[in-house]
């Protein structure tokens, strides 16, 4: 992936307010020609230290995609306020921008 367009994607990420989320599809939007699958890629990869909210970024059927670390986005998430329906759903609302 071009490292412009890492930069581009880390920079929405970064935007991202807490108690909201966003999906890999937005954020695929407000770039100049990534797709959801890069943002999740990129998301996959951060470097060690790092302080960009990724857990606030979600997949189209407003659930936390699974993987390895799906446990501790949900935590994350419910310590920001966000609430999940019986299905693991993120209601509408909490949708950014």
């Amino acid at each position: 992936m071009r490292a412009e367009l890492l930069e581009q994607i880390y920079t929405v990420v970064a935007q991202i307010p807490d108690g909201r989320i966003t999906t890999y599809g937005r954020i695929a939007k407000m770039t100049e020609g990534a797709t959801a699958r890069m943002v999740g890629s990129a998301m996959r990869h951060l470097p060690d230290g790092h302080e960009l909210p990724w857990h606030r970024v979600i997949n189209a059927s407003l659930k936390v995609t699974d993987h390895g670390g799906a446990v501790n986005q949900r935590a994350k998430l419910r310590s920001e306020g966000i609430l999940f329906d019986a299905v693991g759903r993120v209601p509408r609302e909490c949708l950014w921008p």
